[in-house]
C-alpha cells in the first residue's frame, strides 16, 4: 500500500514538472486593452441603466403613494 502510494505521488509529481515546462513555453497573453468605443459604449450602457432605474424608482413612489391613500380611506 505504500509503495503505490508513493509511486502515484513520484508520478504526479513528473506530470506537474511536465506541465510547468509546457507552460513556460507557452507564449505569455497579451495585454487585455480597452478601445475608446468599448469604454464609450460601456459608459452608454451604465448612463442607460441608471436612468432605467430612476425610472422604476419614480414608479414606485407613485405606486406607493396610491397604496397609501387606499390604507388612509381604509382607516
Amino acid at each position: 500500500m505504500g509503495a503505490a502510494g508513493l509511486a502515484a505521488l513520484i508520478g504526479m509529481w513528473f506530470a506537474l514538472q511536465a506541465d510547468i515546462a509546457l507552460a513556460k513555453e507557452l507564449p505569455e497573453p497579451a495585454d487585455p486593452e480597452i478601445t475608446r468605443m468599448e469604454f464609450d459604449m460601456k459608459d452608454q450602457l451604465v448612463r442607460q441603466t441608471i436612468m432605467s432605474t430612476q425610472e422604476d424608482v419614480k414608479e414606485l413612489k407613485g405606486d406607493l403613494d396610491r397604496i397609501e391613500e387606499k390604507i388612509d380611506k381604509l382607516q
